[in-house]
């Protein structure tokens, strides 16, 4: 098991006379769980395009390619994601990520998922395919978009489109208002009352 830097800082360190009046204390197991803790949370809640997070280092399941996408966060009404599903509501954007490498997929659905939300855009198309040209691995870029949409914020319910907009091969994805379209449907309530 190699050494931590603070253990090799210590054995470095074997032969130096300790001052007298030294004020640092050595960590204890309790402390270093907590140190090892806080790391990770930080790396948790670093900003997931960075340069260090790939997304191929979660684990996947691999979904059969045509499997129907389906997901609902808590406190997303029945009739509303039903709308979702049968397509009442009007598509405004699409994303096509037919042929793009894993990574570069992740990062343009992060992108277009961040930007369609600020700019106040509810329901999208994302259009993923189901893999069939990928014998070794059919459905695995659908596999990692049903993953990765679970894990944006923004994304309030996702599921596989009807047969006219691309069928098991593409996704409608409804997401959350803006806060600047929360803050503007408040006035206007506010106004009424």
């Amino acid at each position: 098991m190699p050494l931590s830097d603070f253990d090799l800082f210590l054995s470095s360190m074997e032969d130096v006379t300790p001052i007298s009046h030294d004020t640092v204390t050595l960590p204890t197991k309790n402390q270093k769980a907590l140190i090892a803790q806080q790391e990770k949370y930080k790396a948790a809640q670093s900003d997931l395009t960075s340069e260090q997070f790939s997304p191929l280092d979660e684990p996947l399941e691999l979904l059969d390619p045509l499997a129907t996408l389906s997901f609902k966060r808590e406190g997303v009404q029945i009739a509303v994601f039903k709308n979702v599903r049968l397509a009442k509501y009007q598509l405004d954007a699409t994303l096509d990520l037919h042929g793009q490498l894993l990574k570069n997929a992740h990062t343009s659905l992060l992108t277009f998922i961040q930007e369609c939300h600020q700019r106040n855009i509810r329901m999208v198309l994302v259009r993923h395919g189901i893999g069939i040209k990928n014998k070794s691995k059919p459905g695995i870029l659908k596999s990692y978009v049903n993953q990765w949409l679970q894990t944006i914020p923004c994304v309030l319910a996702f599921h596989t489109a009807l047969r006219q907009h691309g069928g098991s091969g593409a996704t409608y994805v409804l997401l959350k208002k803006s806060d600047d379209k929360k803050l503007q449907n408040r006035e206007i309530h506010s106004k009424r009352c």
